[in-house]
């Protein structure tokens, strides 16, 4: 159907809709002698009223444009249109608003080494994949589900680097490779790789004092080559009298003769570790250019071994001796000079703050943090320690080990354990996060030094505390020392005096994995180190079973560690102490939620808290480390703990304990909850 416009243009018409709500005007109407304009006037309307007016009532389906504007001008049409605008853009700013308050107020989260323990792995001793004997890199790849199980998410990994083994590779003869005891390279990407498939992040063992005394570069250095004669510290001297009266962490002169150069060369530790000479330029873009080396194959941190020493007093002056009045020839051991002029020396921290800032290179990639840890025994010195923190302006090292809760066992009491603890938290820079180590590859285990007894209640210390805590392999099992004979001593320390029993091996026997042949850990004739007899009942697969073993009880306290915010970033409030407990509060402000640690370390021992006003009356016993007693109700009046028991009681409360006594109170990364939006806030 066709029809033809004013303009005379055929204009085809095809099916019409019928629209109820549109009336037909009729024809006559505003339509005068067939004038086209007046038709248009006719739907527009006049202005003021004059002509014939358009009366349609609603608007239809495809109407045209002037009809459009006419009602969309009205005001019933208008005013929700307007309203809706301004409403959609008030909340639009609202909600920018109230994200970016949101991101301003929210604390920063945890970093992964913050919010996991640490384990570590001393690669000889975990598994042996190829049959001889020693443990290795495919064999720490085959038990990362072990890993997994105690719920960690970071290993660090004692070296593997190629190695004569003079001290089991912390004499480096190329940091570059991998020594053939522990495998290849491509096993490394392997196992690399299948960590962070996992969600596992990697801190490698970091040598930089030090290498071996078969690296080229000592080689090229003692043959006087013009680039690396410098590279370590060379001294005049002849056969007979070394340069000063410095003495060996080992013991005996730190100082060598070599012919070829007519000149003595400087080493803290064994002969075959020569020191390398880091007021060199030349050195220290070499030893960056290997931290480069392996944040580049994707590790997710370092670990520096003996910080403290990579610098020595260029004067070579003798140290002073502790007992002035002792005999200079008889000086051989490092505990009997002051170590002025071989530790801790200006400009130690320049080198350390350089690594830092090249690893923060490679931490801006969202989730890729390289974390760096120092390690330096400072013994009471503590504040020398302190500084590898770095200040409020320049970073350095993320955490300094904390080795002082290796001195629990000389302090076996509950007021012991909260000196120690406290010791670390007083003289900690203001916002640093702590770290606790109870057992590693150069100190007795745990369990041998403070007895079975105790090795669970230490646990829970260890993963109740504030901060990161690490874990040395077995530990989470309850391994103990082996006895090692004379002739089984592999440690050079403990060659060096074999009858004072300073032998390292004894907290370096195989990983007990299950009661097999060696214990699951080879399947050599012979292992390097000897088994404890106790593999049989206390290894992995037995205690996986039993669901009160040492194994249980500490998955179940990472467990706890993860799930509850205050026990992994909350305040933690000395409550009391004494001979036989420790005791604590782990709380966060404006969450009701809260838990009480009460650790024994001595004897049988009843507790009265009943003057603690922020206590309820009764608590909770969410874990013990007897079994029994998990789940039954403590009156705070009366807790009740048994020799070596820990309690982690949970209970509820308004009131929280810090505000009222803030010098007995710690908190690292301080946060406040929101239980409305369920969300953590700066506070």
């Amino acid at each position: 159907m066709s029809s033809r416009s004013a303009n005379g243009i055929n204009v085809e018409l095809g099916e019409c809709i019928n629209n109820t709500g549109f009336h037909e005007v009729d024809k006559t109407e505003g339509v005068v002698d067939g004038d086209a304009e007046n038709t248009i006037s006719a739907v527009s309307g006049s202005p003021n009223g004059e002509g014939d007016a358009y009366t349609q009532i609603k608007p239809y389906a495809g109407m045209p444009k002037e009809v459009l504007l006419l009602y969309s001008q009205q005001a019933r049409y208008r005013l929700p249109r307007e309203i809706l605008f301004w409403l959609i853009l008030v909340c639009t700013l609202a909600l920018v608003a109230l994200t970016i308050t949101v991101i301003a107020l929210s604390p920063a989260c945890l970093s992964w080494w913050q919010s996991s323990p640490v384990y570590q792995i001393y690669p000889r001793s975990f598994k042996d994949s190829d049959g001889d004997g020693v443990g290795d890199l495919k064999g720490i790849t085959e038990q990362l589900e072990h890993i997994e199980f105690l719920n960690i998410k970071a290993i660090w990994i004692s070296p593997f680097y190629k190695s004569p083994m003079k001290d089991f590779g912390y004499d480096v003869e190329d940091f570059r490779d991998i020594d053939p005891l522990f495998g290849t390279m491509q096993d490394f990407d392997a196992l690399l790789a299948a960590m962070h498939d996992k969600g596992l992040k990697l801190i490698m063992d970091f040598i930089p004092n030090h290498t071996s005394d078969k690296h080229q570069w000592f080689n090229l250095s003692r043959s006087g080559h013009e680039h690396y004669k410098d590279y370590y510290i060379w001294a005049d001297c002849n056969s007979t009298h070394p340069p000063n009266n410095w003495v060996s962490v080992f013991g005996n002169t730190s100082w060598t003769y070599v012919e070829d150069r007519k000149q003595c060369y400087y080493h803290q530790f064994l002969k075959e570790q020569p020191d390398l000479n880091f007021r060199n330029p030349h050195v220290r873009r070499e030893m960056t250019e290997i931290v480069r080396f392996w944040l580049e194959k994707g590790v997710d941190g370092f670990r520096m071994d003996a910080v403290k020493h990579i610098l020595e007093a260029k004067h070579l002056r003798n140290e002073p001796q502790v007992n002035p009045l002792q005999s200079p020839e008889t000086i051989d051991t490092e505990f009997e000079l002051h170590h002025d002029y071989t530790a801790s020396q200006l400009g130690l921290h320049d080198i350390l703050r350089d690594w830092r800032a090249e690893m923060e290179v490679y931490s801006r990639e969202p989730g890729r943090y390289r974390v760096m840890i120092t390690e330096s025994y400072d013994y009471e010195e503590i504040e020398k320690t302190m500084m590898y923190y770095g200040t409020p302006n320049v970073k350095e090292s993320d955490i300094p080990f904390n080795f002082y809760l290796l001195d629990l066992p000389r302090n076996l009491t509950g007021a012991g354990a909260q000196g120690l603890v406290s010791l670390w938290l007083a003289n900690m820079p203001e916002g640093k996060w702590p770290n606790w180590v109870v057992g590693n590859h150069d100190k007795p285990r745990i369990s041998s030094s403070a007895g079975l007894d105790y090795i669970r209640v230490i646990n829970m210390l260890l993963l109740t505390l504030p901060g990161t805590p690490t874990t040395y392999y077995g530990e989470e099992i309850g391994m103990e020392n082996i006895n090692v004979t004379l002739d089984q001593i592999q440690d050079p320390f403990g060659q060096f005096n074999p009858v004072s029993n300073s032998s390292r091996d004894p907290q370096r026997s195989p990983m007990q994995w299950s009661a097999g042949p060696n214990a699951g850990f080879s399947d050599a004739n012979n292992t390097w180190l000897p088994l404890h007899p106790n593999y049989t009942t206390v290894n992995v697969e037995a205690q996986q079973k039993d669901s009160g073993s040492v194994l249980a009880q500490y998955r179940a306290l990472s467990n706890l560690r993860e799930a509850e915010l205050p026990l992994h970033r909350g305040w933690m409030c000395y409550v009391r102490s004494n001979t036989d407990v420790f005791a604590f509060l782990r709380e966060m402000d404006g969450l009701d939620k809260a838990f009480l640690v009460v650790l024994n370390f001595g004897e049988d021992s009843v507790l009265d808290l009943s003057d603690v006003e922020e206590l309820p009356e009764r608590m909770t016993v969410r874990m013990s480390t007897k079994q029994e007693n998990d789940g039954r109700q403590v009156e705070k009046s009366s807790i009740a703990t048994a020799r070596g028991e820990g309690l982690l009681m949970e209970y509820y409360a308004h009131v929280r304990f810090n505000p009222g006594h803030a010098s007995r109170c710690f908190v690292s990364e301080k946060a406040c909850y929101l239980g409305a939006l369920d969300i953590l806030y700066k506070c």
